[in-house]
């Protein structure tokens, strides 16, 4: 198997010209500052993945060196590109300069699905702009299930 930029990722050319994106293996896309996940087929300078992003989850501020335009498919995503925001919902092209501040949440309606499409000078997990920050977005009430504690005591 041909090696990838990305781990999980699925390498193209070589006779391997057509995807099932669907099918691919989901690997994170997020780097832990989003809940981005989804298949990633890659070619010699350029990558395509299909970034599944669970409802009222998504990233904090973050850059990328490369730059890259989400297609959103499916759902609508809050934006915040270089300070500028707006809703994308399906239809929309979203383009983001490399180095350029931006986050994506997908609203509370639905789960988001786009396209995102990469140059291969940088991998597809970008770095948090507040290096201190910790965690994905979640609005609230769409945060990870918390495993409860055991409190149960024996008595004697």
């Amino acid at each position: 198997m041909p090696k990838t930029k990305n781990p999980g990722a699925t390498k193209g050319g070589k006779g391997r010209f057509y995807f099932a994106m669907q099918r691919l293996k989901k690997i994170d896309a997020g780097g832990g500052y989003s809940t981005s996940h989804g298949g990633v087929v890659e070619g010699d300078r350029m990558l395509v993945a299909l970034i599944n992003k669970p409802r009222g989850t998504g990233s904090r501020i973050h850059t990328h060196k490369n730059e890259q335009f989400n297609y959103v498919l499916r759902g609508t995503l809050r934006c915040d590109v270089d300070g500028v925001k707006q809703i994308a919902g399906p239809g929309t092209l979203i383009y983001i300069p490399a180095n350029t501040p931006h986050a994506t949440i997908a609203t509370q309606d639905e789960d988001v699905v786009f396209l995102a499409i990469k140059d291969q000078s940088a991998s597809i997990i970008g770095t948090p702009v507040d290096k201190r920050a910790r965690g994905a977005h979640y609005d609230p009430g769409f945060g990870p299930k918390r495993k409860k504690k055991s409190t149960s005591k024996t008595k004697r």
